[in-house]
């Protein structure tokens, strides 16, 4: 066990799906593993092994924020081992150059948060995907005959903010789109020398306030969870 974490050694795979929500790590681990098993739910937050096409996943959430999923990916990363993980979650889109239910493969995510500096002393605030499992995203999503968009986004410590402009580092790096994980993510992959990508779903445009409705999200959400365990299952040796 971790501090966070009730699975025991060997009960969390190599490879793990991270999705915010405990309720959305729930529906994929009963509709898409095979004999799935519940192995963790201290404080609520679920986490489920089972097979994908004769491989082992889990899908587990991090929560909200870079200091829940800094807090789960690293425990992942170092108590039990895991190689990569996919976080897979929901944006907001700054333009209408995005619409509802696109795909993004995110390459790099742009932050303000000192998390990065002060856990592990990077500086820079745009940190890349790493490992290959960026590239495997992308290879399996033409295979697949989906578009996943390679983009940046704002990765922001903010949900709720006075001013309504884009933030300045948005427009600095080109990011098109904003949530609230990738950053936290990518930092602990790059301390630790781990896998580590983002796979988001548009489910609302700022400018427009045009967004996925509750009752459309299951169905919209379905390509980006395919997507996601097709590329884990290709990870996996």
């Amino acid at each position: 066990m971790s501090i966070h974490i009730s699975a025991k050694k060997g009960e969390i795979a190599k490879v793990v799906l991270q999705p915010g929500d405990p309720l959305r790590a729930k529906y994929i681990a009963e509709n898409f593993l095979e004999n799935a098993r519940l192995v963790s739910q201290t404080r609520g937050i679920l986490y489920y092994t089972g097979i994908y096409k004769g491989k082992e996943i889990t899908v587990g959430a991090s929560g909200m924020g870079f200091p829940s999923i800094g807090i789960y990916s690293f425990e992942l990363f170092t108590e039990y081992e895991v190689d990569t993980i996919i976080r897979i979650g929901t944006c907001g889109a700054y333009t209408t150059d995005l619409k509802v239910f696109d795909i993004l493969n995110v390459e790099n995510a742009a932050s303000e948060s000192t998390y990065a500096k002060y856990a592990w002393e990077i500086d820079e605030e745009i940190i890349s995907h790493q490992g290959n499992i960026f590239n495997t995203i992308n290879e399996t999503a033409q295979e697949m005959s989906l578009t996943a968009k390679a983009t940046n986004i704002h990765s922001s410590d903010i949900f709720y903010r006075k001013d309504p402009a884009i933030p300045a580092i948005a427009t600095k790096y080109s990011c098109p789109a904003v949530e609230m994980e990738a950053f936290g993510l990518f930092a602990n992959a790059q301390h630790l020398g781990k896998n580590a990508a983002t796979i988001l779903t548009v489910s609302d445009i700022i400018p427009t306030h045009e967004n996925i409705s509750a009752d459309q999200r299951e169905t919209a959400l379905r390509p980006m969870i395919e997507l996601a365990l097709e590329a884990a299952w290709k990870s996996i040796k």
